[in-house]
Parts: structure tokens; sequence; C-alpha cells
């Protein structure tokens, strides 16, 4: 596993490396005092596991993860902190691991134990984003009981595991009605669809609803737009969920 850790105190950063790096599970550390500097080696470098302090000068360590997540959606996050109040909001963000400091080899081996339980969980549903969009369980094409069931699923794995609000979703939806009360109505219903299609399928945790955010648990699917992402497997050919309207800023950010 490649992992970096992120602390803004030297003191603190190195002992955190140290322990990282007697993990005989991860093969490199990359190690960082600043949070900028930390995001720009994500944006350009794949990774596994980020080890975040919390309350750090800058953007600090929970907006870090907001931006490794939305960079490399497959990346593991655990904070470490001395501060308990952060754990609340530390998980909202879906982490993988809360340490409390001092940290030591021992702890950070069971958080990376438990995540290698996570990576290793059977996917629930296997996505296609390239070309047109489909989802498919055990080999089979899942068919929602309405359209705009799947266009909701496609446009929440676009959004590569982030909560999107009911208003952010009916404007992505719906682009040529104003009615909100009409809209989030009809959005409740797709909801509804959403999550007994699922269940129907074993697949119901794969769709969250945490208010106000709704989201897709991108550790249980496996995508090949989010592999590309992760990767860069040479797949891309230029043809993104062409159905969808919404999707072609996506194209072509990806072109």
């Amino acid at each position: 596993m490649i992992a970096i850790a992120v602390d803004d105190e030297f003191l603190m950063l190195g002992a955190l490396v140290k322990a990282i790096s007697a993990s005989p599970d991860i093969s490199e550390v990359t190690k960082f005092l600043n949070c900028e500097e930390a995001l720009e080696f994500v944006n350009n470098n794949p990774i596994d596991i980020a080890f975040l302090d919390i309350n750090m000068r800058g953007m600090g360590g929970l907006a870090l993860a907001e931006k490794i997540i939305a960079a490399r959606p497959n990346c593991k996050i655990v904070f470490c902190t001395g501060y308990e109040e952060y754990a609340i909001p530390a998980f909202k963000l879906h982490a993988s691991g809360y340490l409390m400091k001092p940290i030591s080899a021992e702890d950070v081996q069971t958080e990376i134990n438990n995540i290698k339980g996570i990576k290793e969980r059977e996917t629930l549903l296997k996505v296609k984003c390239f070309g047109n969009f489909e989802l498919f369980a055990k080999e089979e094409k899942l068919v929602f009981k309405r359209a705009k069931t799947k266009e909701l699923f496609a446009f929440l794995v676009d959004r590569k595991g982030a909560g999107m609000t009911a208003k952010e979703i009916c404007v992505a939806l719906f682009p040529e009605d104003s009615d909100d009360v009409k809209n989030s109505a009809y959005l409740r219903q797709l909801v509804l669809d959403m999550k007994s299609t699922l269940k129907a399928v074993g697949a119901e945790n794969v769709f969250r609803h945490e208010k106000p955010y709704y989201r897709i648990d991108t550790s249980l699917i496996e995508c090949d737009y989010l592999s590309y992402l992760e990767v860069g497997k040479p797949e891309f050919h230029g043809e993104y969920m062409m159905q969808y309207s919404w999707a072609e800023d996506t194209c072509a950010n990806l072109y």
C-alpha cells in the first residue's frame, strides 16, 4: 500500500511516519508538513491510504480529506489527532479510521488490517460509465422502475461518492423545471425506487441517505470511471455517460 502522512508538527510527523513505516503492508510513505503540498502530490500520484492530522494550519485535515477523496475516491482516510471532539465530523466524511495521539505502530497496523478487510469485500454492483451508463448486479443488467432513478444513480457515481443535497440533484436532473416542490416530491419517489430495487439484489448499502446528503458508497461498486481516475487505465475513448447532458463537463475534463 502507498501511504502519505500529513502533520504540521515536525516531531509528530516523524513519529507518525515511523509508525506507518513499521507496517509490512506499507510499501511507500511520503510525508508532508503542509496540506497544500500533500494535495498537489495526491493529484499527481496514486495513493491507497492517507494518515492526516486534523487540526493543521491552512485548509486543515478535514478539508484536505474531502479534496483527497474527490481526487482519489478509493483512497482510505485515517485521521490522527489529540482531540476527541473531532471524531463526529471525521466519521461524517466516512473515514476508515480515527487514531488518538500518541500513535503507535500497533495502532496503525490495526487500522490497516481493518482497511484491508474493507478492500477485500465483494463489490455489490458493477457500473459502466464509458459509453452509455449501465449497472449490473450478479452479471445481470439492473433495471429500475423509473428511468430517472437510473439517472440519479449515474449522477451520484459522477460525483465520485461525494454527498449531494436534494437541491443540487434536482438542478442537474431537472434543469428545465424550476418547480422546487414538484421536483423534491419526484426525487423522493426516485429514492424509494432506488432503495427497493437495490434491496432486491442485496445491494441496499450502496446507496446512502445521510441527511441532507445523498451519495453512493464507492467502496462497494466496481466502476470503470473510478478505476480510470485511480490508476489511469487507457480505457477512455471519448464517450462518457452519453445519454446524460450533465455528464458533458466530466467528459470534457477526462479528455
